[in-house]
């Protein structure tokens, strides 16, 4: 398993923007993901669902 590694606001936005990695709301709760969405990320559940078709090395950002 890779190290977790905290990184800014701005970098996960320059990440994502880049098409370098995922932005996942990492609440089960569907309802809390749309509350707390954030532009150009996924919920919890829609990454289960991808998660078969992701390359290995995926960067994926939970906030």
């Amino acid at each position: 398993m890779a190290d977790i590694e905290r990184i800014s606001a701005q970098q996960a936005h320059a990440k994502t923007k880049a098409n370098q990695a995922l932005l996942v709301c990492a609440y089960e709760d569907e309802a809390k993901c749309r509350m707390l969405n954030l532009d150009g990320s996924i919920s919890f559940a829609s990454l289960q669902s991808r998660a078969a078709s992701l390359p290995k090395t995926q960067e994926i950002i939970f906030y």
